[in-house]
Formats: structure tokens, sequence, C-alpha cells
């Protein structure tokens, strides 16, 4: 009896000190971060998610490596790098107007005209901002070139250097001298100046071969997911339309951590940016520094969402890639697996905008549903009148109010970025106005 007793507190104490060295993320954080990543999908509806990890050196994959998204504003990174290549080949130089590599190219704060720097649009600090109504986006026919020219003479939002103000414009005018600069296209110059060298095989400026398998993005409503593909505009790309998947993410966490092998002129690119993020929200060439220590950005299109973050001090390395618009649900579950992989809590999933929107108005479908119902079988006038005045006024708010809360025309979001539950909740809300109004008529 005393030799199973001792054996037991032999076994006890082997396990005890087991589990201090290594502690039970060490054991579960692989099924922690799958389970979160179903959380995600389950709160979301997105159909498709992919992951990558870096840590201690070696990466980790998650869900369908190979499959391509396009990437959003974790292109700007890309556009960033190639503008350091050519600051660091004495090509331009971050004091230059934008005016000496785009002839004429000028704007306006107030009355006085200004000449915005390399050094303004790479740190979003040009006075222009994402409001689409004021600095619209290429058209599907536009080059870079051409759309250059309708942002041309623009009136800014305040004066350039003054303050930081994020905008899609500002890297898509660094497209723009990129192909100044370097004489070539936008695409041909990325592609032999940066993906190329940095053996980046399967992230694409635009996807022309048919060989290559990219994800369908997706668009929400009433609570689903549908297919949902919008054209890739070239006078848009440089800002947020890049295609990568999760293995070449794995690969552009290892070359900004610093552990890949690239060449030496790339390493020292790469430094001069990290160098230039020296304090909590700062932002420089396509990153952002954030509060915790960590450096990274976030992308959304209307169909796709992503977010990278890393620390070269933790050596830890997260990338996710998801094939549908739910930006804030994205950083979630990106800074919630990095957390996890830190040895934290990844606590919940932030509940995105366009999630809110698909709930209140999936909500107001059926509600519009019913009030064409009560509009049938209520005979008495005054309850009619002012159920009418309340969806009339309703209906003026919101068409009033998402246009400014967004800074883009209301067709803009209904087309392109709404839930489809949106253009439903609307279009239910207009009949139950034109049923009640008939109603009053007919009992009139």
């Amino acid at each position: 009896m005393k030799k199973i007793k001792a054996l037991f507190l032999i076994i006890l104490t082997v396990v005890v000190l087991i589990t201090a060295a290594y502690p039970a993320h060490a054991f579960d954080k692989d099924i922690l971060i799958s389970d979160y990543v179903e959380e995600f999908s389950l709160k979301t509806k997105c159909s498709a998610v992919s992951v990558a990890i870096v840590q201690d050196g070696g990466s980790e994959l998650i869900g369908d490596a190979d499959g391509l998204y396009q990437i959003g504003s974790l292109t700007k990174a890309f556009t960033g790098l190639g503008i350091q290549k050519l600051i660091g080949g004495g090509i331009i130089n971050e004091d230059d107007k934008v005016s000496k590599w785009l002839p004429g190219f000028t704007a306006y704060y107030g009355s006085d005209p200004f000449d915005i720097t390399i050094e303004q649009l790479l740190t979003h600090t040009s006075g222009y901002t994402n409001k689409e109504v004021d600095y619209p986006s290429a058209q599907d026919d536009m080059t870079l070139m051409e759309w250059a020219d309708t942002i041309n003479r623009s009136s800014l939002s305040f004066e350039p250097g003054a303050r930081y103000a994020y905008s899609n414009v500002n890297y898509n005018l660094l497209g723009a001298v990129i192909e100044s600069a370097s004489g070539r296209s936008y695409k041909e110059y990325m592609e032999t100046e940066v993906l190329l060298p940095l053996g980046l095989k399967n992230t694409y400026v635009e996807v022309l071969s048919e060989n290559v398998s990219i994800i369908p993005g997706s668009r929400l409503g009433y609570r689903h997911s549908f297919a949902y593909e919008i054209p890739v505009v070239p006078g848009k790309i440089p800002a947020g339309y890049f295609y990568s998947n999760a293995k070449d993410m794995a690969r552009w966490l290892q070359i900004w951590m610093g552990i890949a092998d690239i060449p030496d002129e790339y390493k020292d690119l790469v430094n001069r940016v990290k160098e230039n993020l020296g304090d909590s929200a700062d932002y420089y060439s396509g990153w952002e520094l954030f509060e915790n220590g960590t450096i990274g950005h976030s992308g959304g299109t209307p169909n796709y969402s992503s977010r990278i973050v890393f620390s070269d001090k933790r050596q830890i390395g997260v990338c996710v890639l998801t094939n549908m618009n739910v930006a804030a649900s994205t950083d979630s579950l990106c800074d919630g697996i990095y957390t996890l992989c830190d040895g934290g809590n990844s606590g919940n999933i932030q509940m995105d905008v366009w999630t809110v929107f698909d709930m209140i108005f999936s909500f107001v479908t059926v509600v519009g549903l019913l009030l064409i119902a009560f509009s049938i079988c209520i005979k008495k006038r005054s309850a009619l009148i002012v159920t009418e005045l309340v969806l009339i006024i309703l209906l003026i708010a919101i068409c009033v109010m998402i246009p400014m809360i967004f800074g883009a025309e209301l067709g803009t979001i209904i087309i392109t970025w709404a839930p489809y539950s949106f253009i439903g909740g609307l279009l239910m809300q207009c009949a139950a106005i034109i049923s009640i109004a008939i109603k009053l008529w007919i009992i009139k």
C-alpha cells in the first residue's frame, strides 16, 4: 500500500511539474484557435476563413492555404514597399512634391494651393479623407493616371501635414507616382521589383490566369452568406485590391519579422519602415503601430476582409483572410488568435457594423410585411395616419443619416456595401408606406 501511495505521489508530482512548465494553452492552443475560428464563422455567417500564424520561426496555416482572397488595405504595405524601393534607389525622395511626378497636380485648402509631399501620402497626413462623396474612387474603366486627373485640384479637408486622416486616395496616388517615377505600369513594377524578389509567388496585382484558385467573395443578407463579386478597377488597386493566400501571407509576416531569407537591400527597406513607427498610433508606409506594441493593418473590400499583426519582440505574427466584409469581426478574430499565441485569453468576437445592420434590417423587413397586413385589416384612420407619418420620418432619417455616417452616397451603400437585408428592409418600408397610403385613399 505504501509503495502504491509513493508511486501515486511521484506521478502527481511529475504532472504538477509538467503543468507548471507547459501551461494549459500549450496543449490546447490549436483547439482553442480552431474553436475561435468556428465561433467567428457562426457569428458572421462567413463561409471561408484562412489563417496564417508565424511563431518561433515556424508557420502554421489554418483553412484553405492556397485559395486566393482580396486582401483589401493590406495592399498598402506592398505599395509602400514599392515606394521605399524607389527611395532606396535614389529615384524619389520623401520630400518630393507629388507635382514633381504628376505634373500640374495640386490641391487646395480654402483658397490656397498646396503641394502635397510623398511623405504626407505615406503617413496619411495629406489632407484627403476617406469620404467617397468628397474624393470619388476610380470608375470601372479608369487607369491610375486617369483617376489622378479627377482628383487634381480637389479641396482638402485640412492643411497638409496638420493631422492624420486615413484615405485610400493617398495610396492610389502613390501608385500613380510609382508609374511616373519608374516608367512602368504599376502592375509590372510591383511584380518585378517587389513580389518576385521577395518570393511571393501567390500574390497578385491582378488575377488574369485561370489556373489559380480564387475563393469567391460574399455578401451578408438575412443572416446568410451570398456569393458576391465586384470588378477590380485598375485605379483602385494600389490602395486595396491585391490578391494573396495564407501561404504567401505567412511569408510576408516572416519578411517583416526579420526571419525570412530575402536580399539585404529589402531587409534595409523593411527596417527603415519599422524605424518610422516609434510611437503608438504612428502610421507609415502601409503599417500602423498599435498600443500593445504590435504592428499591423486591417483591410476590407465590399466582399472580403482581412487583418495582419506581428511583433518583433514576441516573434509572433498572425494574418486572417475572410471572404466577407465583416472587418471589425475579422480584426477581433486576428487579435484574439494573436493573444492566444501569446498565452492570453482571446475574448469575444466583436460584432461588425454590417452584422448589426443585417439584424436590424432583417427585423425591419418583417415589420414592413406586418404593417402591410396591418394596413389591409385596420380601418381606423387615425392609427393609419400615425403609422404612415412614423414610417416616412424613419425612412427620411435613414436616407439622410446613413450617407453622413459612412461618407458615401446612399446608392453606393445600398448597391455595393450594405447587406442585402438593408435593401430589402428599405423596399419593404417603402411598400408599407405605399400600402397605407392606398388604404387611406380608399377609406377617405
